[in-house]
């Protein structure tokens, strides 16, 4: 079974360095981490980083692949999954992915993504996002968990493209985009899925997490104590929760 892994923003496929090698400790292997245009890998001509363009680019990944695949995803790549799951569900054998509060009918975007979604403004962060030196930026992301090695090539991937994706991925994401694309994943005929809650997860509240899992029909796994990058924090619970919930698959 092929595992593939969609990371979000502002992140490149480093984040999951830890977790693979968990898994591989854990006989997991054939494990494929893709990065989205403009999220360390190019952005190709025409490509408008809508959050549809990022679903046709997820598809046509994996649909290029050897099968059966069990899909995980996280931040905006568990949107780019819940956006797959609401149209091409048939391409996996399986989700999982966190942030699952990013659809819930009383999902509110945080701080910095409305920063993001307002005109002028949005240009105005993005600029201090990319600007200054790599060194500072580096140590941002160590101050927000994040080991030195990762965040110094998610630093390195933080470019002006990068940024420009930014925008109008959450321009376009804006609600009731949100809320419209949960009430559409939980219409659909969904495979199996887990998702995965980080009870300090602060952009993604973890009781909206825990509704839409129930409405999903999804199972849950709680990472106690764990924040945002929990791939990174709890590599080796997160992979026990994936190992046991892909065995549990058959």
């Amino acid at each position: 079974m092929t595992k593939v892994f969609v990371h979000g923003n502002p992140e490149c496929d480093a984040v999951w360095g830890p977790l693979f090698a968990a898994l591989g400790e854990r006989g997991v292997d054939d494990l494929v981490a893709l990065s989205p245009p403009g999220f360390g890998a190019p952005v190709p001509d025409g490509f408008d980083a809508t959050p549809g363009a990022y679903v046709d680019w997820l598809v046509a990944e994996l649909e290029a692949m050897d099968g059966p695949i069990d899909l995980v995803g996280h931040d905006w790549g568990a949107g780019h999954v819940m956006g797959l799951l609401a149209r091409r569900p048939d391409v996996v054998r399986s989700w999982a992915a966190d942030c699952a509060a990013l659809i819930h009918p009383d999902y509110e975007w945080h701080d910095m993504a409305q920063a993001w979604q307002m005109p002028e403004v949005g240009e105005q962060v993005i600029e201090a996002m990319i600007g200054g030196a790599i060194e500072d930026r580096v140590a941002t992301y160590v101050d927000m968990g994040l080991t030195a090695e990762i965040a110094t090539a998610m630093a390195g991937a933080t470019d002006a493209a990068m940024g420009e994706c930014i925008l109008t991925l959450y321009r376009e994401a804006a609600q009731p985009f949100m809320v419209e694309l949960g009430e559409r994943v939980v219409a659909a005929d969904r495979p199996p899925g887990m998702v995965v809650i980080a009870s300090e997860d602060h952009f993604v509240p973890a009781p909206l997490a825990a509704e839409m899992a129930e409405r999903l029909g999804a199972e849950s796994v709680v990472l106690e104590g764990q924040a945002h990058w929990w791939m990174v924090s709890a590599p080796d619970a997160a992979a026990d929760a994936l190992a046991d919930y892909w065995a549990g698959l058959g």
